[in-house]
């Protein structure tokens, strides 16, 4: 049987294509422009409006665009993004294509970024608001709700870090701020944002990941305003949160530490790990909590299910509705549950087939001990019945000769057998006993009850 023969191809000049706008976020989301004391800064509405608002903060580098974009596009958080408004607060001068800032424009401060924040909120109206925060943002976010608890009502903070830069960050990011003026986006400055948001060896996990950001940071980022952001970020003071006791004399925890529900989240191979457990350490135990995602660095792209699950936990526990399962479908068709709405969902399962189990034990024991009452009151019966239908013979009930005569002279008379007792039923099913002149109806009392012939 001829066989075609297969030739060798070789493929050159193969290139992959990455699409910066991941899942068309820039498409379904309302772009706008907020005047502040600093300068106008961009913010991209994702949602309702009318629905409770949660407010973002990308790290360095990034943008709405690249860092939410596939989080919020995971099915997991498009079911979540049902109940609620998410507002993507961009940096000065961050935004994808965005000019290069004057020169003589001074850039905000960190204590002046989350102050912008405030004019954000007074421009779309909003009391109340949900800060979801990584690395840099996570640290504005901070110092926002510090200094304005009352107009925050949680906070997700990823790899937030709460002191004062060191003397071995400021050095290298000295450099890059140096480097990105004057040279622009140089491959040192590429590999310490690599290291800042994928930690060591991060091809190792995910090539195609990586060298999406790369083309990032060389194509769409402006080295001079990444300069300015990455100056005020090493220049930054300490948060100077602290986690007082209960019952320390002339301090109060509200004080001193952060008065809202805290996540505080980490990858495990992120290099921030050591900052979360710093900043865990200075917030209130009964209202935060630290979490460390195994087998990732950047938990938005590399973990987004586990991040998402937690976020939406967190969000329930918090008094927020969300929804219990997320039956939206991937472009291959398959349906994505969570790891509790399945959980629930066998649960409710398991409980009803126990109820089940339970009744079909209960009309059992009742059937039985129904057919036992009955078959007491049969055997009463039929004794009663027999007694009588010997004494109104012969007088003698071992006689067997004078019961066939009375059997026969009933049977002349057309009397059939009257005397004897005997098992019947009516049309409706209910059980007698007796002769035909004094039957007994068998009921559940306890006593028979006699019917008139």
């Amino acid at each position: 049987m001829p066989v075609d023969p297969m030739d060798d191809i070789e493929l050159r000049s193969v290139q992959l294509h990455f699409p910066n706008a991941r899942g068309s976020i820039l498409e379904a989301c309302d772009q706008r422009r907020v005047p502040t004391d600093k300068g106008d800064i961009h913010v991209a509405i994702q949602g309702d409006t009318s629905k409770p608002a949660i407010v973002t903060y990308h790290d360095l580098g990034l943008n709405y665009a690249t860092s939410f974009a596939g989080f919020f596009n995971f099915p997991v958080m498009r079911g979540l993004l049902e109940n609620f408004c998410v507002y993507h607060v961009t940096a000065p001068g961050q935004e994808e294509g965005a000019p290069a800032l004057p020169e003589d424009y001074v850039y905000p401060t960190m204590d002046e970024l989350a102050a912008q924040l405030l004019f954000v909120l007074s421009h779309f109206g909003l009391k109340s608001v949900i800060g979801f925060g990584v690395g840099a943002g996570a640290n504005i976010l901070a110092r926002f709700a510090h200094g304005h608890p009352d107009k925050v009502g949680a906070l997700c903070l990823i790899n937030c870090v709460s002191t004062q830069s060191g003397w071995i960050e400021w050095g290298y990011q000295s450099f890059n701020a140096r480097f990105l003026r004057t040279k622009g986006m140089t491959q040192g400055v590429i590999d310490y944002l690599m290291w800042h948001h994928f930690g060591r060896n991060p091809e190792e996990r995910n090539h195609d990941l990586v060298q999406m950001y790369k083309q990032h940071f060389e194509r769409a980022v402006n080295p001079t305003n990444l300069a300015m952001l990455i100056n005020a970020y090493i220049h930054r003071n300490d948060l100077h949160l602290a986690r007082t006791p209960p019952g320390t004399p002339g301090a109060e925890t509200a004080a001193t530490t952060l008065k809202m529900p805290v996540i505080n989240i980490t990858g495990s191979l992120s290099p921030h790990v050591d900052d979360t457990v710093t900043f865990n350490g200075r917030l209130d135990p009964t209202n935060s909590s630290w979490m460390k995602i195994s087998d990732c660095a950047l938990v938005l792209e590399e973990q987004p299910a586990k991040l998402a699950e937690a976020f939406r936990l967190f969000l329930q526990g918090e008094g927020y509705a969300t929804p219990l399962s997320t039956p939206a479908s991937s472009p291959c068709g398959t349906k994505y549950h969570t790891y509790s709405s399945i959980f629930f969902a066998n649960f409710r399962e398991q409980q009803q087939q126990a109820m089940e189990e339970r009744d079909r034990e209960r009309e059992h024991d009742r059937q039985r001990q129904l057919n036992l009452r009955i078959g007491n009151r049969l055997r009463e019966t039929a004794i009663n019945c027999t007694n009588n239908g010997a004494g109104a013979g012969n007088g003698a009930g071992d006689n067997n000769n004078a019961d066939a005569s009375e059997e026969e002279e009933d049977q002349e008379n057309g009397n059939g057998n009257g005397n004897r007792a005997y098992v019947t039923t009516d049309t409706s099913g209910t059980l007698y006993y007796g002769t035909q002149s004094n039957k007994i109806r068998i009921t559940e009392n306890p006593l028979p009850e006699p019917v008139s012939s």
